[in-house]
């Protein structure tokens, strides 16, 4: 009786074993493509970038332009492209679009502003989205001392119900009207009370405010009722680092207080919070001298202490834990009704 050595047919094996998954993979493919165009569209739009959607039409006709009626547009400059590849690639890739309603418009760009027509070509693609009636706009640039001044068209929209913008300059003449906004996240953005102000009351659906290292103001006046988070992401005024700044929150109506990040303040003082619920604090105060530092930081967590001594939910993050320990090993008396979760990073 003769016997086959092993792995004499190993590469039969391995060809069947290929043949095999290549049928299962067409048939998983060809379930896929019967789907209706509604469905498939679903699945394109949660594809981390149009690039991602583009490649799509090798796998069959049928996906070709499919991914030109995707509601969600992702461009994100990044690699080795340089900025007029990336521009040129958005600009036609916007050619090719056929989608009439737009449901998310974003925009990562890492340029850089030695190239003429930058800013032309940016509100081109911010045009283009509105006339999209988009919903969720996104526009992340880098946070470069000289920012991109938005055009006054952006500021009277009625579609924007999400808004995140990075290293913009805001300066609307009139009134803002933002009636369907209901999330705002300002990142490296220079805001003044006025500014805050002509926001808030033009945007009376608005739900959650961010802003991530923003300046200009000495004091941030919530008094909207839609109003029901509020994140303060770290503090630089880089127009003037050299003066200390006190800055006061009333919120008298929000629910929900994230202040966390490297605050470069003299202090940061909560006024009317009575409606707090929830409330994280990790941040770290950096503009004192190393004498006072620890004494600033004590007498405002105090301060923040008896504040939120109502509050259900109190997190501390690693920065402020810090201060906590030095307050207890001082004997400081935490109010009874005072619940401290176990320190988060």
């Amino acid at each position: 009786m003769e016997t086959v050595e092993e792995g004499q047919n190993q590469p039969k094996i391995r060809r069947k074993q290929r043949k095999s998954e290549k049928i299962v993979v067409k048939g998983e493919l060809d379930r896929i493509c019967s789907l209706p165009d509604c469905l498939l569209l679903e699945i394109l739009s949660h594809l981390p970038t149009t690039k991602d959607s583009i490649r799509t039409g090798t796998l069959s006709k049928r996906w070709n332009h499919l991914w030109t009626l995707v509601p969600n547009l992702t461009f994100i400059h990044g690699g080795r492209h340089t900025w007029p590849d990336f521009a040129l690639c958005v600009d036609k890739t916007l050619n090719q679009c056929r989608q009439l309603k737009l449901k998310k418009f974003l925009v990562y760009s890492r340029y850089s502003r030695g190239f003429v027509g930058f800013e032309s070509r940016i509100n081109n693609w911010i045009r283009y989205a509105l006339r999209c009636n988009v919903e969720e706009f996104n526009l992340r640039l880098p946070k470069e001392k000289r920012k991109f001044l938005l055009d006054q068209f952006f500021f009277i929209n009625t579609c924007f119900t999400d808004l995140k913008l990075q290293a913009c300059v805001f300066t609307p003449i009139g009134a803002i009207s933002w009636k369907n906004l209901r999330s705002l996240c300002i990142s490296f953005g220079k805001l003044n009370e006025d500014l805050i102000e002509n926001i808030l009351s033009g945007s009376p659906l608005l739900e959650t405010l961010e802003l991530k290292y923003c300046y200009g103001f000495k004091r941030i006046d919530i008094t909207s009722k839609s109003v029901k988070k509020l994140v303060l992401f770290g503090y630089l005024d880089v127009d003037n680092a050299i003066d200390a700044y006190i800055i006061e929150i009333n919120a008298p109506y929000v629910l929900s207080l994230t202040i966390e990040g490297n605050l470069w303040l003299w202090k940061l003082l909560l006024l009317n919070v009575s409606s707090l619920v929830e409330v994280y604090l990790n941040y770290d105060i950096l503009f004192t001298w190393d004498m006072t530092r620890q004494e600033t930081e004590d007498e405002m967590f105090k301060g923040f202490i008896l504040k939120l001594g109502n509050v259900k939910e109190l997190k501390i993050g690693v920065f402020c834990s810090l201060v906590l320990s030095r307050l207890q090993t001082k004997g400081f008396i935490f109010p009874p009704n005072m619940k401290f979760p176990v320190v988060t990073s």
